[in-house]
């Protein structure tokens, strides 16, 4: 009988692993300890506001190609939508000022300056260079000290779009995992930069299609399967115990772990991972009119930081957002209407129907003692290997890293033979 690859945890990582393997024709099972699949990219109908909502406002860019390449695998390369052209519309809660960032065709951060440098209210010509320190950061340089921390340009372009890419404040943050972000991005242009969403959800993006296209491979994904712990023989895993029953490898069989880090760390003896998190904090709100068109907007000088309007439905992403998550949900709900009624130019709307869904351990902190924790593919054990947006993909804690991560570990199962 061919080898069993044994793949656990069935998120992107686990479901983009598996995907790679079935299209290479090889025989796996799939465990997930929830009741569904997806992880911490996922859909559901809320009965609140009575539609379909994101768990949180996961975005891509058109330069993130794994994640591109995955979708195009399962059949919903079609399912994103954005604008045809690259802009950033950005809104200063403070100032009311609003202008648009456009990227141009050549490489940044040659665009910022003039007129690009324009774009942004406040920025003056010679703050531009600051954003090529990223090219010399070094593993131990903040994206603040790194950029200057101060100016326009860094106050309403460069900080919220590290925190949103990192979910780590600037002054903590890794300049170096933000520059892998934008040499795969901004760094080519605008093609790369066009904004995407999925157009119904995440769930119908990116997991039922996955799935479909196991089911008709003969690829199971069990649910309710939560890992106790693995059994160890010498130099391999010779077993997975569920708890309620054992399962019991082959020669030849693989296991991929596909979990949050924290239980790695509990399954893998001397496994060193990233310890330290970071919360997320997404707002829903039903509006009392659709609109016909998706619209995004970046939020400075308040609590959100990206604003996005499907149908009639916005939601508010707060990225870096520890102390904002322990705060009541109707104050939060309060702060984050008053920013979308100013941002859409609502007036004094009252504050509707909304949903506030808090992940107070949405990525690991990405700072640069957490980087340096972060584990590769391979582990001492030659049939165990690693995957997640948490491991070392060169990537920040994004849908583009889990998937890496998850094509990583499929490719390193497939070196066994």
């Amino acid at each position: 009988m061919a080898p069993t690859t044994h793949i656990v945890g069935a998120g992107l990582a686990g479901l983009s692993c598996a995907v790679g393997l079935a299209l290479a024709g090889w025989r796996m099972v799939v465990y997930e300890a929830a009741t569904q699949a997806g992880g911490r990219c996922r859909s559901f109908h809320d009965p609140v506001l009575d539609r379909l909502i994101d768990n949180g406002s996961h975005i891509l860019l058109s330069g993130n190609s794994s994640a591109f390449a995955y979708l195009e695998d399962i059949g919903a390369g079609g399912s994103l939508t954005g604008p045809d052209r690259a802009a950033f519309p950005f809104f200063d809660l403070q100032s009311n000022h609003r202008w648009t960032v456009r990227p141009g065709s050549i490489l940044a951060p040659w665009w910022l300056f003039p007129g690009g440098v324009r774009r942004v209210p406040g920025a003056r010509v010679f703050d531009c260079p600051r954003g090529l320190r990223l090219a010399w950061a070094g593993k131990d340089t903040t994206v603040a000290e790194c950029l200057a921390g101060s100016g326009a340009l860094y106050r309403r372009f460069w900080e919220p779009l590290a925190v949103s890419v990192l979910n780590t404040s600037a002054e903590e943050a890794s300049a170096a995992l933000f520059r892998s972000v934008l040499r795969e991005t901004l760094g080519r242009g605008e093609a790369a930069c066009r904004l995407r969403i999925a157009r119904t959800g995440l769930s119908e993006s990116f997991i039922a299609p996955a799935l479909a296209f196991l089911e008709r491979r003969g690829c199971p994904v069990r649910l309710n399967q939560r890992l106790r712990s693995l059994v160890f023989d010498n130099s391999r895993v010779s077993g997975l115990d569920f708890g309620a029953g054992k399962v019991n490898l082959a020669t030849g069989d693989a296991v991929v772990l596909t979990v949050p880090p924290a239980a790695a760390e509990g399954l893998v003896p001397g496994l060193a991972v990233p310890r330290a998190s970071r919360a997320i904090v997404n707002g829903h709100f039903r509006l009392q009119r659709r609109y016909d068109k998706m619209v995004h907007l970046g939020l400075v000088g308040g609590i959100g930081q990206w604003l996005f309007v499907r149908g009639d439905i916005a939601s508010v992403s707060v990225s870096a957002a520890d102390d904002l998550a322990k705060s009541p949900v109707n104050t939060i709900a309060a702060g984050l209407w008053d920013e979308i009624a100013r941002a859409l130019g609502l007036g004094g709307a009252p504050l509707p129907a909304y949903r506030i869904v808090k992940e107070k351990r949405a990525t690991f902190a990405q700072i640069p003692a957490e980087v340096s924790r972060r584990p590769g593919v391979g582990t001492p054990w030659s049939n165990l290997f690693l995957a997640g947006d948490w491991t070392d993909t060169g990537l920040p804690a994004t849908i583009e890293g889990a998937v890496r991560s998850g094509h990583g570990a499929a490719a390193a199962v497939r070196s066994l033979m």
